[in-house]
């Protein structure tokens, strides 16, 4: 990734803002609504922001929202990008570079994902405290920037073990059941069959989706702390005798969002940040 591309792109951003942002929120299908309870917000749409991709999928607003969130300044993305639209894994994560070169160390990532593990229901929300890359590729492939990051970054706690501890015990204490556990990323955009389904539960896989690893991989080689969070909008294949649509992840994120919204908003509230 060309750094040049990262400044303009972040300057852009910085002349449109009073106050830079400390902390970054990837908001996953139908999860965009914690960007509408930002307080005095700056939006910016994608195609405005000099090298930005344009979010092509149902449920993704495809804009930047900054501005004040439970006492902290935030810079959320009202829909992501995905390798399934045709994009490069450097255009999907081009947005967590230039967040790093904004000054942000800390992100929450969300996403809507399918339930591998057959204890989970639709509803449920996952802090995601692992994940497996079964994309075939990976963002980091390509020249290293040693001033972006390391050639061998180290992944083993990808998903910062403090935050999940505080997520979970935030949780508790608003009377949340949460769940936990490993997502795996595919690329989609089919969903998986249910012989790949079993697969990814032997493979030690909970929760199923076509986002997320890449931005977290990129994340962690900017030495980014990371939250990552699911919300289960369907079983996976084969767990249920019925189809799987797009329209039903819209349905269930929507019947969680207050869930949804109370636990991020309260995290985010006393969130670690150093």
């Amino acid at each position: 990734m060309d750094y040049t591309m990262i400044q303009e792109a972040s300057n852009y951003i910085k002349n449109k803002v009073a106050t830079m942002p400390e902390l970054g929120l990837v908001l996953g299908s139908g999860l965009g609504v914690l960007a509408e309870e930002i307080n005095e917000p700056v939006v910016i749409p994608y195609n405005e922001i000099p090298h930005f991709p344009e979010s092509t999928v149902s449920g993704h607003k495809g804009q930047l929202v900054i501005g004040n969130l439970e006492g902290k300044t935030v810079l959320a993305m009202q829909g992501r990008f995905h390798f399934y639209e045709g994009y490069t894994m450097q255009q999907v994560t081009f947005p967590i570079r230039v967040m790093k070169e904004l000054g942000i160390n800390s992100i929450i990532v969300t996403n809507a994902a399918g339930g591998i593990n057959e204890s989970f229901q639709p509803g449920d929300l996952m802090i995601i405290t692992d994940h497996i890359n079964n994309m075939g590729t990976s963002p980091l492939i390509g020249p290293n920037d040693e001033a972006m990051g390391a050639r061998f970054p180290d992944m083993s706690t990808a998903y910062d073990k403090e935050y999940i501890n505080y997520a979970i015990k935030t949780a508790e204490m608003l009377n949340i059941n949460v769940q936990r556990g490993v997502y795996v990323g595919n690329t989609g955009p089919a969903y998986e069959t249910p012989a790949e389904v079993r697969m990814l539960r032997i493979w030690g896989g909970d929760a199923v989706g076509m986002s997320t690893v890449p931005e977290v991989m990129v994340a962690n080689h900017a030495k980014m702390r990371v939250l990552g969070i699911s919300c289960i909008s369907n079983m996976a294949a084969g767990i249920l005798d019925q189809p799987l649509t797009h329209d039903e992840v819209m349905e269930t994120t929507d019947k969680v969002k207050q869930d949804f919204l109370q636990l991020v908003k309260r995290i985010i509230q006393s969130l670690p940040m150093n």
